[in-house]
């Protein structure tokens, strides 16, 4: 039984303990709030999109989307917890507080459909669903908050009431954060999520993004190589309190720009890499000399600022190097950037660390909260009810193999650099699969079986080493247990 029917199974029992307790048995807030933990089940997974004010969190939302459709300016432009979930058709609807609903009116502009935050009042609305038909949102809800540094207390307020609110009943079930910087503050807060959506046991479901990364480089070339340097002490910094498990460094408008190209401005920047290389050098020496009228370059002024303002100056240098390089269409090139954006690389992790997990992690949030509304409204039952959910939320080795995962790249071991790439494989680092996690082709299934009864062998021989740690003993065991499982599932099939 995987473990979310075993949330369904508790789940379900708890409900008939309810509807037979007199004091609850006609009470509908009680019973619509059980089948809102239940309901969660069958959602997309919810994952919200965090950190500081002008992190780059709507940018990262449209190009997690791939449209343009969060909207984002120079000032603070989220004030507002967005919800943004698949629909047939675009709609946005506001929460009115006191409950009234009223639709928000979508326009069109340059980039296409997007809506508009300036005719809101902030203090009239707890949030905004946005549905919208983008493939990314079918399984993904993504929710953009504001900064958590916001210049309104009140502004910043609502994201910690979605991410840390204080009932500690989970709202989301994953966390990206975005950083910029590493302080005492983001660290603190990082914590307290992960203490929610992860429990007492460590973090679940949260991982960074060293955002705006081409900016960490002031736009060079290499500005990414600068970010993943960023990225790698960030994770070092995070690893050793065990509140992350991956950051990864994104260029959320070299990423947007990517995926939403558009055949114009290949062309013009096309030009502009067919300029002597000293005299457009000089040109892009800095931002206002590259916008000014100049007459020796192809491009007009105008073009070069809507580029700047698509591109940014990193994104310019970046197109002009690869088209340089040889590649000559328009969906090349958007590949290229796309690759070098680090959005790649973010959604492979979100991919292993969330998506893969999704039905464990929505469990997860589900035991939480139904933990958390036992104990508010006791029974005679909630003992029981409770004993059920607390071995999940301890025992359940999918959560183990996240949580090892997260702390594997922090805590010290005994292991060798290939037993720890061999270790995280078996732990579902690599892909969740049989065969990702023992390193087959997957059109290869047959030596499956003994590759698995192998990998228990081995795990099992190292579990036991006399140097082990209590640590190294632990992510051993843990392996054993996943090879064990996919020696189980092997004989299943009857192979």
């Amino acid at each position: 039984m995987s473990t979310s029917d075993q949330v369904r199974a508790i789940l379900g029992g708890t409900i008939q303990a309810y509807q037979a307790d007199p004091a609850y048995r006609h009470r509908p807030d009680v019973h619509n709030e059980l089948d809102r933990i239940g309901s969660r089940l069958n959602q997309p997974i919810r994952i919200a999109l965090a950190g500081t004010l002008k992190a780059g969190k709507s940018t990262l939302v449209n190009a997690l989307v791939g449209e343009d459709i969060a909207p984002t300016d120079a000032t603070e432009a989220t004030r507002i917890v967005t919800w943004f979930r698949h629909g047939p058709t675009p709609k946005v609807t506001a929460n009115h507080v006191g409950g009234r609903r009223s639709n928000v009116p979508i326009g069109r502009d340059t980039g296409g459909l997007t809506f508009d935050f300036a005719t809101l009042d902030p203090h009239d609305i707890v949030d905004l669903d946005v549905e919208w038909p983008a493939a990314e949102l079918i399984d993904t809800t993504i929710i953009d908050t504001p900064g958590t540094s916001s210049l309104s207390p009140d502004v910043s307020a609502r994201t910690l009431r979605l991410l840390v609110p204080d009932d500690g009943v989970p709202r989301i079930d994953a966390v990206v954060f975005l950083l910029r910087t590493l302080n005492a503050t983001d660290i603190a807060l990082l914590k307290q999520i992960g203490e929610l959506v992860g429990g007492s046991n460590g973090a679940l479901g949260v991982i960074g993004v060293a955002s705006r990364a081409d900016e960490i480089g002031a736009g060079r070339i290499d500005a990414m190589l600068s970010a993943k340097d960023v990225a790698k002490r960030f994770t070092a910094e995070m690893d050793r309190t065990g509140i992350c498990q991956a950051v990864v460094p994104v260029s959320g408008l070299l990423a947007l720009t990517a995926r939403t190209l558009r055949q114009s401005e290949f062309v013009a920047l096309e030009k502009l890499a067919g300029v002597d290389a000293a005299q457009l050098t000089k040109a892009m020496l800095s931002v206002d000399r590259f916008v000014r009228e100049d007459d020796t370059l192809p491009v007009d002024a105008a073009t070069r600022a809507a580029l700047l303002d698509r591109f940014g100056m990193f994104g310019i240098r970046i197109s002009i190097a690869v088209l340089r390089a040889g590649v000559s269409d328009s969906v090349a090139l958007a590949d290229e950037l796309l690759e070098r954006s680090g959005l790649v690389a973010l959604r492979e992790v979100i991919d292993q660390q969330f998506a893969q997990r999704s039905d464990l992690l929505k469990a997860h949030t589900a035991l939480l909260s139904l933990r958390r509304f036992v104990q508010n409204n006791p029974i005679y039952a909630s003992p029981y009810i409770i004993a059920d959910i607390d071995p999940l939320l301890a025992d359940t080795h999918a959560f183990e193999e996240l949580r090892l995962l997260s702390q594997l790249r922090s805590r010290p071991t005994t292991l060798n650099d290939d037993e720890i790439v061999s270790l995280r494989r078996i732990i579902g680092g690599s892909g969740t699969d049989a065969a990702s996690r023992l390193g087959l082709q997957p059109d290869n299934p047959y030596d499956g079986p003994r590759a698995a009864f192998a990998a228990a062998q081995r795990w099992r021989r190292r579990a036991d080493h006399p140097l082990n740690d209590p640590f190294t003993t632990r992510a051993c065991r843990a392996a054993v247990r996943s090879a064990e499982a996919l020696v189980a599932e092997y004989a299943a099939r009857n192979y």
